[in-house]
């Protein structure tokens, strides 16, 4: 069964739907929505359990996220958009490429990779869903999870930055982070999807990621059919949260460059 998702949608032009890193919601993409809703449609959904979106009673995967994802093309009329997903967005991009091809004009994948997670990986998630699960509290995020997220130039020098997405880890709601790090550790490898797309794509990192690595990028960006990879100096793991200028720039010049050789 999909979810109906929340989805904040502004702007006019090229859809652009835009799916969140884990353990964040639609919220961390407002200075997306600022920046490039003067250009293209900026679509910005909860994935399920997240900001204003239900959970549901589905087993945890990825796939179910990536299928809710294809509900919001439905509802809002959608016939092909860039999509663009960061970190566990990344996750639910790619098996919408495999399960909805059809609907993406354009991938981009931010601060993400294309592989399994790896079994001591699967086990700190499945430990932390646990977590979250017996205490009802996001206090294993905010000591575990929270650290990774942003580079050491973030933390020293944008405080405001940090304390916004330390703001947003506490305000996830602990049962949808559960079901989304046992999503996670269930996922399969996506290279294969990755061969067979046929559209352009996008491939980004921050030069200060300690959670995806530059050459897990270079990987991904190897392995699409029709990629360029951007790595984004003084950014961590949220680098479009971080060094938003230039992760809108990116993404308005490859949207702007599919809009005219799309038509």
């Amino acid at each position: 069964m999909t979810v109906q998702l929340h989805a904040r949608d502004v702007g006019t032009g090229t859809p652009l739907v835009l799916l969140h890193a884990f353990p964040l919601s639609s919220a961390m993409w407002l200075a997306q929505r600022e920046g490039l809703a003067n250009r293209f449609r900026v679509i910005t959904p909860d994935l399920r359990g997240f900001g204003g979106s239900v959970l549901g009673d589905d087993e945890p995967s990825i796939d179910a996220m990536a299928d809710d994802v294809a509900g919001v093309f439905r509802r809002l009329g959608l016939r092909r958009a860039v999509v663009c997903g960061l970190s566990m967005g990344g996750y639910v991009a790619m098996a919408l490429c495999r399960r909805h091809p059809d609907l993406v004009l354009g991938l981009v994948l931010a601060a993400t990779r294309a592989t399994a997670d790896a079994e001591p990986v699967r086990e700190v998630r499945l430990r932390q869903a646990g977590r979250l699960e017996d205490e009802g509290t996001t206090q294993v995020l905010v000591d575990d999870v929270l650290p990774g997220l942003v580079g050491p130039t973030t933390f020293r020098q944008r405080a405001l930055v940090y304390g916004r997405v330390r703001g947003l880890v506490q305000a996830t709601p602990p049962r949808a982070a559960a079901w989304a790090q046992r999503a996670m550790a269930g996922r399969a490898d996506a290279f294969e999807t990755l061969h067979g797309l046929r559209v352009p794509a996008l491939v980004m990192i921050g030069d200060e990621d300690a959670l995806a690595t530059e050459d897990e990028a270079r990987a991904m960006s190897g392995a699409l059919p029709n990629a360029e990879l951007l790595v984004i100096p003084r950014a961590g793991h949220l680098c479009a949260v971080e060094q938003p200028d230039l992760f809108n720039q990116a993404v308005a010049e490859f949207a702007a460059a599919l809009a005219r050789t799309s038509h």
